[in-house]
């Protein structure tokens, strides 16, 4: 009972606050609440990604390592196809059946080198599709706040302007207008510091993915020399 009437109290202390502000302090609450629910939109996308992503991976990496063949995985890897080491064994795999179907003798490779490179385009691929809309994540982060604080400053010059027009220095003429102002540097905080958190967090799941492909790689290109030696 305690959270519900916390939250309806809050919304009754800010509810006179909004109603009395003035238009430019509304236009920048209504930027910021734009910005906040694109940026909520992808936080919930990536982190579904994400997750679809990891477990796929750790489901495709089981079935690797237990077969030790370099060509057992496929059909685990056609069937976990959101997994970025999955689609980097795809590339692989298709250089290696390049390769194979032109060999001179049959059944050699003709250059590990050309597989660990399409492997790295690869995933150097699947990194840039993992960082779409990271971007904005950061600009929200950065941004936001001083769109927030512009508010504020603007809202304190309305509010000391009105107290010059009244020709009194009162707190009690003066603090309304300051407290409406402050509004849209708490609205600021309040999209910055979700986008922050999220853009550090997925920035981390981004680079472990890499250093996944990245070992990954390396084992596939070191089973495939002791297959073809």
């Amino acid at each position: 009972m305690t959270l519900p009437f916390g939250f309806f109290l809050l919304v009754g202390q800010l509810g006179p606050l909004l109603s009395q502000t003035g238009w430019v302090a509304r236009g920048v609450l209504l930027m910021l609440f734009c910005f906040s629910l694109f940026s909520w939109a992808v936080i919930l996308q990536k982190s579904a990604s994400f997750s679809r992503m990891r477990s796929e991976t750790a489901q495709f990496l089981s079935a690797f390592r237990s077969s030790r063949q370099s060509a057992a995985p496929k059909t685990v890897a056609a069937r976990v196809s959101g997994s970025p080491v999955a689609k980097v064994y795809a590339a692989g795999m298709r250089e290696v059946e390049s390769q194979l179907g032109v060999a001179n003798p049959p059944g050699k490779l003709k250059s590990f080198n050309a597989v660990a490179a399409t492997m790295q385009v690869a995933s150097a691929d699947e990194v840039r599709a993992m960082e779409k809309w990271m971007s904005w994540l950061a600009t929200t982060g950065s941004v936001t706040p001083f769109i927030g604080l512009f508010g504020t400053v603007w809202g304190v010059m309305d509010a000391f302007s009105g107290l010059g027009d009244a020709g009194a220095a009162s707190l009690r003429i003066v603090a309304p207008g300051i407290a409406e102002a402050l509004v849209t540097t708490a609205a600021g905080l309040a999209t910055a510091v979700p986008a922050v958190i999220a853009y550090n967090h997925f920035l981390h799941l981004i680079k472990d993915m890499a250093g996944q492909m990245d070992t990954f790689a390396t084992e596939f290109i070191a089973l495939l020399e002791k297959n073809n030696g």
